[in-house]
């Protein structure tokens, strides 16, 4: 699988950028760093020191020549930080790549093709305590694939809307442990009565059903920018019913060429991941089942345009 990966995106970039017509193309990009520090000494109401720092990279890369069309879309997050005297710990961390590819049907539509990835780089934890870390998390576990055929609606350079009938979906969990586990919608492992594995997961789970995408970026106003990417999904095999939905935002305000700040938002649904919660507030976790994820950063640091 991770060759697979590997052989996918380099096909993907030495085509897009191989063109010996480059007339077609419009290619760019972004990297930034982002930061946060607080520091206290002999501070008379308390407080702990706290680093963060966040690397991030967007690269695009976009065919248009007659009733063709292409988008390319890499998108990357790693982040860490420091509280107090604990170990650096795992921040935002996140990789997609998206390839559309769409012949014009009209002026607004386009018969379209979309392959989605999605993972992250590093380990992710539950830490219990100092010293008791359980592993949630890895490269490629999971690791989200989506290959779908439809229609995309594109009235303008701000906005597509991308819908697909016709969507596989497959989450692949490349760590043994967190596949018989049952993590992230798996079946879980064949265990005997005293706990012993007799067979065990498939670490692969297959998926079809339906998939909206809507994708929009628009400066709203002066030197600042909002970007989003929302996903809605069915699974016609498993409760259709229960839509999953993945959303992306992010508010960019520059401050001059080389300095902005970011407001960023991800906020998922799946009904297949069951989140430990703590269902009657004596504060043990006892139990399970889907729940909204949120996460949210503003930061502020440096940005290179490519």
């Amino acid at each position: 699988m991770n060759k697979l990966l590997i052989i996918i995106i380099l096909f993907t970039s030495g085509i897009v950028y191989g063109q010996k017509d480059t007339s077609y193309w419009t290619n760019g990009g972004q990297f930034s760093i982002n930061g946060s520090q607080t520091s206290f000494t002999n501070w008379a109401s308390g407080g702990e020191n706290q680093i963060s720092a966040k690397a991030s990279a967007l690269l695009f890369a976009k065919y248009l020549k007659g009733n063709n069309s292409w988008d390319n879309l890499l998108m990357a997050d790693l982040g860490t930080s420091r509280q107090g005297k604990q170990d650096y710990r795992k921040g935002d961390d996140k990789i997609e790549f998206n390839t559309k590819y769409g012949r014009k049907a009209n002026d607004k539509w386009f018969y379209t093709a979309l392959f989605n990835f999605k993972s992250q780089f590093i380990s992710g934890y539950d830490y219990v305590n100092d010293t008791t870390k359980v592993l949630l998390s890895n490269f490629l576990a999971p690791g989200y694939f989506k290959l779908g055929l439809g229609m995309d609606y594109k009235p303008n350079g701000d906005l597509s809307v991308f819908i697909s009938p016709m969507t596989a979906k497959w989450t692949y969990v490349n760590d043994q442990n967190l596949a018989d586990a049952g993590s992230f919608g798996l079946d879980p492992a064949e265990m005997d009565a005293n706990g012993n594995i007799i067979s065990h997961a498939n670490k692969l789970r297959t998926e079809a059903g339906a998939l909206i995408r809507v994708a929009y970026k628009k400066d709203i106003w002066e030197n600042v920018n909002f970007a989003s990417i929302l996903e809605f999904y069915s699974n016609y095999l498993n409760n259709p019913q229960n839509i999953d939905v993945d959303w992306q935002f992010v508010f960019t305000f520059k401050v001059n060429k080389y300095l902005n700040a970011q407001l960023n938002g991800h906020l998922i649904y799946d009904d297949d991941v069951n989140i430990n919660y703590d269902s009657n507030d004596d504060g043990i976790l006892n139990a399970s089942g889907p729940k909204v994820q949120f996460n949210e950063a503003l930061s502020l640091g440096l940005v290179y345009k490519l």
